[in-house]
């Protein structure tokens, strides 16, 4: 697992985990069954509060990307490649609804953010 944070994001610290990770589990990094660092654990090597990593770690396992079994840890949940790309996709769009209001808030239309997102991509 490997995660980088950055305390001049505009996003909290728990989303850039939540974010980084479930992007891991997703790609296939962090197969299933993999077993995540316990929250005090994560919390130490990541130099941020338990309650934060535990803040992801919920929203993880709100999302369906990992399962807590009490006493043992959490592990990334199992898959199909179906049901993976239907989350990624998901989450995708969730992102998309947020982008496309800060984009109308401009004026710019779809054809505009078409042509921004070619010069970047």
């Amino acid at each position: 697992m490997n995660i980088a944070i950055s305390n001049t994001s505009e996003k909290p610290i728990y989303q850039q985990l939540f974010e980084q990770i479930s992007a891991q589990i997703l790609k296939g990094e962090l197969e299933s069954g993999y077993c995540l660092p316990p929250i005090r654990q994560a919390a130490l090597e990541l130099r941020v509060s338990v309650i934060t990593v535990k803040k992801a770690w919920e929203e993880l396992e709100r999302s369906g990307l990992i399962n807590t079994v009490t006493g043992k840890g959490c592990f990334v949940a199992e898959f199909s490649s179906d049901e993976m790309l239907r989350i990624r996709n998901e989450m995708i769009l969730k992102q998309m609804e947020s982008d496309t209001s800060y984009y109308k808030s401009f004026g710019l239309t779809l054809d505009e953010v078409i042509e921004l997102l070619k010069k970047i991509y």
